[in-house]
């Protein structure tokens, strides 16, 4: 996600595996600036991390707008490590036309579901250059 225009999503530094029609998903290192005093991935950024990968994965439905988060339920389930890689993915549950429900995850490489999300993203007056 280095070409990313979101700032952030640069920082994240994300890599793209799959990108359908309402779901992304995409590879995270977790680096020391991500973990927690423990050494385990800090719950903001695996928040990060989803809320980012939701936005991104919105522009495969080809909208005219923005879209931007109006809400992000999170749960943490278990813990990602410093250096371990994780999958993230986000998908369109409910596409409508002012609101888009996304739900998301973070999986370890041992399959375990270390953060999941519910969201919703609605429609902002601010015209994508497409």
């Amino acid at each position: 996600m280095s070409g990313s225009i979101s700032p952030f999503g640069r920082w994240l530094n994300g890599t793209i595996r799959v990108a359908d029609y309402g779901r992304l998903v995409a590879d995270f290192m977790i680096r020391e600036e991500m973990t927690n005093p423990a050494g385990v991935l800090h719950g903001g950024a695996g928040a990060a991390i989803l809320d980012d990968l939701v936005g991104a994965m919105v522009f495969t439905l080809g909208r005219e707008y923005a879209y931007t988060s109006v809400n992000l339920t999170l749960d943490f389930l278990h813990a990602a490590r410093l250096g371990e890689v994780v999958t993230a993915t986000a998908e369109v549950i409910r596409e409508g036309k002012n609101i888009v429900h996304c739900e998301g995850r973070i999986v370890a490489a041992n399959g375990k579901i270390i953060t999941k999300c519910a969201t919703n993203l609605i429609q902002t007056s601010v015209k994508l250059a497409l």
